[in-house]
C-alpha cells in the first residue's frame, strides 16, 4: 500500500524536459489561465489523458461486445457532460477523444470566477479563492483547481463572510470601472467581393 506520508504523484511530467516548442506553449497557457506553476498544467493534461485512455478502452470493448462497456460509456459521457466538457445532447466517445487541455483549464474554479467578472484577473481570482472570498452555494471553496460542474456554475458568488460582499469594496469598485471602460467590440467587416 505504501506510506501515507509519501503519496504517489497523480500526474505525469514531460518525457523530455527541455523542448523549446513545448515550453513556449506551456508558458502561454500558464500566463493566459493564471496558473501557479507547470505542475497545475501537467495535472490538467494527466486528467485529460485519463479521460481519453478510458474512451479508447471503451471503444475497443464496445467493438468486442463486452456487456459492461455500454454502462461505463454512459457513465463517462454523463460525468464529462455534467462537468461541462461535452455538449448536452448526444455526445459520443469521439467527442471525448477530441477534447483539448484548454477545455479542462476553462472549467477550473479560478477561470470560471474570472470569466464571470468576480475578479480582476485570473491570478487575482486565484488569490481571492485561496483566501476564502468565494463560495459555491452555501460552501466556501478554497481550491482554485476545482473543476466546476455546469450545475454549480451559476451558484458561484462571494462568501457571506467576505468583505467583498459589499459593493463599496475597492476591488468591486475597480471591477466596475474596468467593465465600464472596456471598449465595445465592433462587428467584423466582410471583405469586399471582386477586385484585388
Amino acid at each position: 500500500m505504501g506510506d501515507p506520508k509519501f503519496l504517489r504523484r497523480m500526474y505525469d511530467t514531460p518525457k523530455h524536459p527541455w523542448e523549446a516548442a513545448r515550453m513556449d506553449e506551456e508558458r502561454k497557457l500558464l500566463q493566459h489561465y493564471g496558473l501557479k506553476n507547470k505542475r497545475e498544467l501537467w495535472k490538467a493534461q494527466s486528467t485529460l489523458r485519463g479521460f481519453r485512455r478510458q474512451a479508447r478502452d471503451l471503444q475497443a470493448d464496445l467493438r468486442a461486445g463486452v456487456p459492461q462497456a455500454r454502462r461505463e460509456t454512459d457513465g463517462l459521457l454523463g460525468r464529462l457532460t455534467r462537468l461541462g466538457l461535452l455538449p448536452i445532447g448526444n455526445p459520443t466517445l469521439d467527442d471525448v477523444l477530441a477534447l483539448r487541455v484548454e477545455q479542462v483549464l476553462e472549467r477550473r474554479f479560478e477561470w470560471v470566477a474570472f470569466t464571470k467578472g468576480l475578479a480582476p484577473t485570473a491570478n487575482g481570482a486565484r488569490q481571492l479563492i485561496v483566501h476564502g472570498h468565494f463560495a459555491i452555494g452555501d460552501h466556501r471553496v478554497t481550491r482554485p483547481g476545482y473543476l466546476i460542474p455546469s450545475a454549480e456554475e451559476m451558484q458561484i458568488a462571494y462568501s457571506p463572510t467576505s468583505p467583498l460582499l459589499s459593493d463599496d469594496h475597492p476591488i468591486r469598485a475597480a471591477l466596475r470601472a474596468r467593465l465600464e471602460a472596456r471598449p465595445v467590440e465592433a462587428p467584423p467587416v466582410a471583405p469586399a467581393e471582386g477586385g484585388r
